[in-house]
Order: C-alpha cells, then sequence, then structure tokens
C-alpha cells in the first residue's frame, strides 16, 4: 500500500431507514342506521363536537364549512399533562361512509369508516396513523395508541349514546 492513497471504498448497502408507523384504533358497533351515525360524525357543528371527551378535547372551534369536506377545525387537545392546538382539514374519501381528519402541521390522519352491518346497525371504525422519529417517536410508540384507544372507546360511547338518542343532527348529503 502505497503512503498517500486512499483505498478505494466498498459501496455502501443502500440502507434507507424508513420511520415505523404509530398505529391506534378503536371499533364498535352502535344500535343505530349508519346514516344517522355517519351524519352525526359529519356535522362539525352539531354532532362530531359533541361525542368528543371534554376531559381530552377543548376549545373546539369550526373555522370553515361544518359538515363533511372541505370544513376545518381547530381544537386543544390534553395528553400526557400538556395541552396541543391541532387545526384539521375534513376530507370524505367515500362520502357517507368515509371521514378523514388531517392536521394541516403535522400531516397526521384520523379516519372515521362506518359500515352498515345489519338493519338498523353501524360499524363505526376510528384509526389514526403516523410516523415519529428518534426518542420521541419510541415514546409515542409506546404510549400513544393506548392513549387514543381509551380516547376512541370513550367517543365511540359518546357517539353510541348520541346515535340512539331521539336528539340526532339531519343528514347532510
Amino acid at each position: 500500500m502505497a503512503l498517500g492513497r486512499a483505498l478505494p471504498r466498498k459501496p455502501r448497502a443502500q440502507t434507507q431507514r424508513t420511520m415505523p408507523r404509530i398505529q391506534a384504533q378503536s371499533s364498535r358497533t352502535i344500535p343505530a342506521p349508519a346514516s344517522t351515525v355517519y351524519s352525526i360524525l359529519a356535522d362539525y357543528r352539531n354532532g362530531h363536537s359533541r361525542i368528543l371527551p371534554q376531559r381530552y378535547f377543548r376549545e373546539f372551534v369550526v373555522e370553515r364549512g361544518g359538515v363533511g369536506a372541505g370544513t376545518i377545525i381547530r381544537f386543544r387537545m390534553r395528553s400526557f399533562g400538556t395541552l396541543r392546538t391541532f387545526r384539521v382539514e375534513i376530507t370524505e374519501p367515500e362520502p357517507g361512509r368515509t371521514l378523514v381528519e388531517t392536521d394541516l402541521e403535522t400531516r397526521i390522519a384520523t379516519r372515521f369508516a362506518v359500515h352498515s352491518t345489519a338493519e338498523r346497525q353501524a360499524h363505526v371504525i376510528v384509526a389514526t396513523e403516523w410516523t415519529s422519529p428518534g426518542m420521541r417517536g419510541w415514546f409515542e410508540r409506546l404510549l400513544a395508541p393506548g392513549f387514543l384507544r381509551r380516547v376512541y372507546a370513550e367517543t365511540l360511547d359518546n357517539l353510541a349514546r348520541l346515535a340512539t338518542s331521539s336528539e340526532k343532527p339531519a343528514p347532510h348529503w
């Protein structure tokens, strides 16, 4: 080996590391028509805002729209001792079946899917998926899914109570 000359480098394998996805999901069958359940979820002024657990959600404001796609909402959510502000846009990939709430800053998306299971019954799935790098991501993967499942369970309980009560928002489509 001659001094001053670098040895040729061996090519490194392309090790593109992808951040693991973090997921939280909860579901429930609600003894109400799917159209009623979806109408509550899609109505951010008179329905959706009423099913959010107050101990986690604060300052819920509809900035634009109010029903279904194109709606923009803002709220604060308490988790793990902190209060964080979210500004979210609503889309309806499948109107009457699926709503997606996407945070405009982080792009975290929560999907509400409503499926008819039998006469006067709806199966509702609430699911959130995101990535988070580093140490924060490690803690989120460890703690957030369980926390969100509790929030979703309470949200679905509230949805079931509203959907089966005599007080319901009108269908929006």
